[in-house]
Formats: structure tokens, C-alpha cells, sequence
């Protein structure tokens, strides 16, 4: 259900800000960021600083991995404009066949096996959480993940577990992929927060 006031800002003050920010950055506002006006105490600095520190942070994963985990938990909850969103990120680091592979089906995608055997974790912990368990964690740490970057994996999909739900409930609108490489840019350049 797309709601009015995330379209439009539900103040003056956001309203006004949303304007002059896609004015500027030449492409309407994706509705991710319009999300983060709507109601503050609800999802604005919070969840932003919680998705700034998974996204971001310091990690043994590099920014476009931790993109390319967040568009694969986007395509497992069928999240079109995460998957968008997150892919055109991805590919600041990450060649587009790659990412789209991973997007499609990662078990068949040219990627490292601690890459792979990540994405088999976050994927049961997305599809399937309550079989998620202890050999599930070891298999990823005998193909060389860390805990330390397991934690972080994790911690990338419970934030996108959460986002591509409310993107797909709010009724997101799909950008075209250029408007996608544009918010990208803004996405490599200001963060999450």
C-alpha cells in the first residue's frame, strides 16, 4: 500500500527537503529515502545507523560484498527494488555478470567459496530461520570465514530481512536503472545515516 506521505514528506519541512534533494541530485528521491523522513521514530535515525554500521562498518567484507549479500537477501524475499538498489551498488567493486549471477542463483555463480558458503548461511537464515543452526555456522567457518565476519554477514541480513519487508509492504516504486546508478553514487558517497 504506498502511503501519500511517504510520496509527498509528512511535514512542510520534509516536504521542501525531499524536493530540494531530488532537484539536485537529478532523479526523484527513491522511496528508501523518503522512507527515512517518514515518522523518524519509527525508521528513521535508528534503523539508519543500524544499516550505516552493517553497510559500512568495519569488516573483514569489502562495501560491495556486503551490497551483493543485501541484493541476494533481497531476492530471496523478492525485493525488486532492493535487489535494484543494492546490484547497482555492488557493481562499484564487483563486475555486473557477477552480481547478476548471485542475484540469480549464487550456488552457480563465479565467486569465492567464502563468498558462497556465506550466501548458503544468510540464505537459510532468510528462507528457512528456524533450521539455521550450528553446522550451518561451521560450514561457513571451515570454507574460511571468520566469526568475526559471519557476525557482519549476519548482521547485513537481519537489516535487509527487515527493509526489504517494509520496501515490498510500502509498495517501493521500481527506479530505472539509471535512476539506480545515480542513488548508487549517492549511496557510495553519504551512507546509510
Amino acid at each position: 500500500m504506498r502511503l501519500p506521505e511517504i510520496e509527498r514528506g509528512d511535514s512542510i519541512r520534509h516536504r521542501a527537503l525531499i524536493a530540494m534533494i531530488s532537484r539536485i541530485a537529478g532523479i526523484s528521491l527513491p522511496d528508501a529515502a523518503r522512507v527515512a523522513f517518514y515518522h523518524q521514530d519509527f525508521a528513521g535515525p535508528v534503523l539508519g545507523a543500524w544499516t550505516q554500521r552493517a553497510m559500512r562498518g568495519p569488516s573483514g567484507w569489502s562495501v560491495p560484498e556486503r551490497e551483493l549479500m543485501a541484493a541476494a537477501v533481497a531476492s530471496w524475499n523478492a525485493c525488486p527494488f532492493c535487489v535494484g538498489a543494492h546490484g547497482a551498488v555492488a557493481v562499484s567493486g564487483i563486475d555486473r555478470e557477477v552480481v547478476d549471477a548471485v542475484v540469480k542463483d549464487y550456488r552457480t555463480a563465479p565467486i569465492s567459496p567464502r563468498l558462497m558458503a556465506t550466501l548458503m548461511f544468510l540464505e537459510t537464515m532468510t528462507r528457512t530461520p528456524d533450521t539455521l543452526g550450528a553446522d550451518d555456522a561451521r560450514a561457513a567457518l571451515e570454507a574460511g570465514v571468520t566469526l568475526d565476519e559471519l557476525r557482519d554477514a549476519a548482521a547485513v541480513a537481519a537489516v535487509f530481512n527487515i527493509i526489504t519487508r517494509y520496501a515490498n509492504a510500502l509498495d517501493f516504486e521500481i527506479p530505472s536503472a539509471e535512476e539506480f546508478d545515480k542513488a548508487a553514487g549517492m549511496l557510495l558517497k553519504r551512507g546509510y545515516s
